[in-house]
């Protein structure tokens, strides 16, 4: 058995250097592609998605969850290993078929067809990569080692071969690169956990039910999360979709910091649960929650303030029309922090997935709705301000039924002390704003004192927290 904490420390490492990846190269491409082409590619990107989430079915889920009981047996394994590739190969080909019907039928993606068939070979490598069989042996070694390899082979490709504004097809024939490299090593490696092949003994029957479930789990995610760019590119224009793209990309790496932080409390609070050791459970649920209204509120509203000036320093001047879009996503990330919370760490292991699917479902729809009610007049501003309404009805929902399983202790004092000490570093990021320094000073200026101030407000007003979180620095 491998080691959890070296796991733990692999698994880790490759999800940072996912976070950092787009950190370093999106400055670059933004400023060489132009929100034009930028757009074509994200969303190019964005519309396989849903393709490579038709080849896949629920099926990498599923295995891993059945899998893993056959992983002492190889011969047992080969066998479910033989049906679940055979269902996805069918999937794929489906996949393939619905996407040739769309590209030939919707005229108004004739500007993005190019760039959606380079894209479109990601589909079929991603089911021979069979990355599931890997996740079942836990071989993250291997894993994170290859993710390394192809995501600086990629690296080293753009910034020799993307010069020019013209080169979005080359940006995106290198992602595709990473990702066929990828698979097409799996393929190979594979043979040592066991033997790929296909069978026309599939038991469909056995299968199919616990993988649609997932299926449909997996498109109202999918939907929710990917409906903003998907109809910015076919109510309005490449232009607006890689405007929003800026912020997007932003509001999606903060979210990735803040939740990753606290991912690992989620295996201890489903442990606490099922042993039934509330008291516990609880304690380790405040906890987190309150520790992560300290850390989301400023963090969120800190983005606001500086917002400008990110776009400036990541994405450059043409990319400024993004800046009101990224504040509005920035509300969002608090609504989408907490139901992350309340859907992670209390409704899952509670065993309520019903609850979440639901609350999924729901934003999804509200998230569509306003999408093509508000972007005829309100562009990339529409979509945020329709993830900030479905963000909030998603929370609403999960902490409803949430607070039936859990009270949370201490929030009252740690949310009202966190808020007042959010006013004053607002406050001393609006004066530091209003003196018109350089874009970078500015930024870093903001984010120091502003920080210094807030822990400052916190240690005067005594938050518990803080003030524990500090005892035990010290004592250390």
């Amino acid at each position: 058995m491998k080691s959890l904490s070296i796991n733990a420390f692999l698994n880790t490492l490759r999800n940072v250097l996912n976070m950092i990846f787009p950190l370093v190269t999106f400055p670059y491409v933004a400023r060489i592609l132009g929100a034009q082409n930028l757009g074509i590619y994200n969303f190019s990107n964005t519309f396989i998605s849903y393709f490579l989430l038709i080849a896949g079915l629920g099926i990498n889920t599923y295995a891993i969850r059945e899998g893993a009981k056959y992983r002492e047996d190889r011969k047992k394994l080969n066998n479910f290993v033989a049906q679940l590739y055979s269902i996805n190969l069918v999937s794929t080909l489906i996949s393939y078929i619905l996407l040739g019907s769309v590209l030939v039928l919707a005229h108004n993606l004739r500007i993005y067809v190019i760039c959606i068939l380079i894209f479109s070979i990601q589909i079929f490598f991603t089911t021979i990569g069979v990355e599931w069989i890997y996740s079942i042996f836990e071989d993250y070694t291997y894993i994170t080692i290859r993710s390394i390899f192809f995501k600086l082979i990629s690296l080293i490709l753009l910034f020799v071969l993307v010069k020019h504004k013209s080169d979005y097809l080359i940006y995106a024939a290198i992602t595709v690169f990473a990702s066929v490299g990828s698979n097409i090593l799996n393929y190979i490696h594979v043979k040592k956990f066991c033997d790929i092949k296909i069978t026309k003994v599939m038991e469909i029957k056995k299968h199919i039910k616990p993988i649609l479930i997932i299926f449909a789990s997996n498109i109202a995610i999918l939907l929710y999360v990917n409906s903003g760019i998907t109809l910015l590119g076919i109510m309005k224009n490449a232009y607006i979709v890689g405007i929003y793209s800026a912020s997007t990309k932003i509001y999606s790496v903060l979210k990735t910091v803040l939740s990753s932080a606290l991912i690992v409390t989620v295996p201890r609070l489903a442990m606490l649960y099922g042993k039934k050791n509330f008291n516990e459970y609880r304690k380790v649920a405040s906890n987190v929650f309150n520790f992560l209204t300290l850390v989301t509120i400023p963090a969120t509203i800190g983005l606001i303030i500086v917002s400008k000036s990110v776009i400036l320093v990541l994405s450059g001047r043409d990319f400024v029309s993004a800046t009101l879009s990224l504040q509005l996503l920035s509300i969002a990330a608090i609504f989408s922090i907490f139901s992350w919370f309340y859907n992670d760490c209390i409704l899952i292991p509670a065993k309520k997935e019903r609850v979440v699917l639901i609350a999924t479902i729901v934003s999804a729809i509200v998230n569509i709705l306003l999408n093509i009610v508000l972007i005829p007049n309100y562009n990339q501003n529409a979509s945020a301000f329709a993830t900030i309404i479905a963000e909030l009805v998603g929370m609403i929902i999960s902490i409803y039924y949430g607070r039936k399983v859990v009270t949370i202790n201490n929030f009252y004092n740690n949310f009202s002390t966190v808020v007042i000490a959010s006013i004053g570093m607002t406050i001393i990021g609006v004066i530091i704003n209003s003196l018109k320094l350089n874009t970078f000073i500015s930024l870093i200026m903001v984010i120091c004192l502003s920080g210094i101030a807030y822990l400052i407000i916190l240690i005067i007003l005594k938050n518990k927290l803080v003030i524990n979180i500090i005892n035990q620095k010290t004592k250390g």
